[in-house]
């Protein structure tokens, strides 16, 4: 992580509007094409991506007030550990703790916030990235966070997603997306898409 990436989110964070959904996460979330996903999926919520290359779970907290925390979230996606698994191997506990200790300082600035732990990518079946992936899943279990799993490759239809939500539009149900959309939803239409 840069000082120069952190600026950029610092002068972002001026313009943008706050109440709105933020992917949080290292450099496998960085790049996920956040306005075209808004749009192909009629999300009217504002969305905001502010994902750091590297980032770690032990920094994360620190990254979190800088970079997120004044967007006030309405929703988190918490997308954490890829630069983490050689930590994770030789302390899982801690890497526990310190994940704990990122969703409770998130909450205690926004107590409203909702908050997902958002798995890692395990397309090879890597048995220790599966591991931490069921560490993840503890976590948001026992600090009542939702989870999301994009573990394993799943079939998914884009095309038929956005044909549902063009035929809702159709039948006169104008701003149906403005509500709090599945978590599940969310994070399938954010983190499965192919890059």
């Amino acid at each position: 992580m840069t000082a120069v990436e952190i600026n950029r989110y610092t002068r972002l964070n001026e313009l943008a509007e706050q109440r709105g959904i933020v992917i949080f996460g290292g450099s496998e979330a960085k790049n996920i094409p956040i306005g075209e996903l808004r749009q192909a999926f009629a999300v009217e919520a504002n969305m905001y991506n502010r994902s750091i290359d590297g980032l770690s779970v032990t920094e994360a907290a620190e990254m979190y007030g800088c970079c997120v925390a004044p967007l006030v979230p309405e929703t988190v996606l918490l997308h954490i550990g890829d630069a983490d698994t050689e930590f994770f191997a030789g302390d899982p506990d801690v890497f526990d703790k310190k994940y704990r200790e990122l969703i409770a300082y998130i909450r205690s600035g926004n107590k409203k916030c909702r908050i997902a732990v958002v798995s890692l990518r395990n397309y090879d079946e890597n048995p220790q990235i599966a591991e931490m992936n069921l560490h993840l899943k503890y976590i948001a279990e026992s600090e009542q966070c939702e989870y999301g799993d994009i573990a394993g490759k799943r079939v998914w239809n884009p095309q038929g997603t956005r044909d549902a939500v063009s035929f809702v539009y159709s039948m006169g149900f104008v701003h149906p997306l403005k509500n709090k959309r599945p978590v599940y939803d969310l994070v399938r239409m954010l983190f499965c898409c192919e890059q």
